[in-house]
């Protein structure tokens, strides 16, 4: 499975989000950030939703937005949602 987070410097939330999903391990992914400053595209696009997190299909080569956990979720919920695009 491949994940890209859409991120941007100095944002407690992204940090938090990325922070958990490195402690994930019921679940193997690869996981690409994307800082969003760094393309405008993603920034029109993510400015005020970050941190946003994403699922590649590879076979129907497009992204699919995960749905958004409250910051204060604990990893286990993490691990439930993406359990389910395994």
């Amino acid at each position: 499975m491949k994940l890209i987070l859409y991120i941007k410097p100095d944002c407690h939330l992204c940090e938090g989000l990325l922070e958990k999903l490195q402690q994930v391990q019921a679940v193997q992914f690869d996981l690409e950030i994307r800082d969003i400053t760094s393309n405008l595209n993603w920034f029109e696009q993510y400015q005020y939703e970050i941190p946003v997190l994403c699922l590649w299909d590879e076979k129907l080569d497009r992204t699919y937005e995960l749905p958004r956990l409250s910051p204060r979720s604990p990893v286990a919920k993490l691990e439930e949602l993406l359990k389910q695009y395994e």
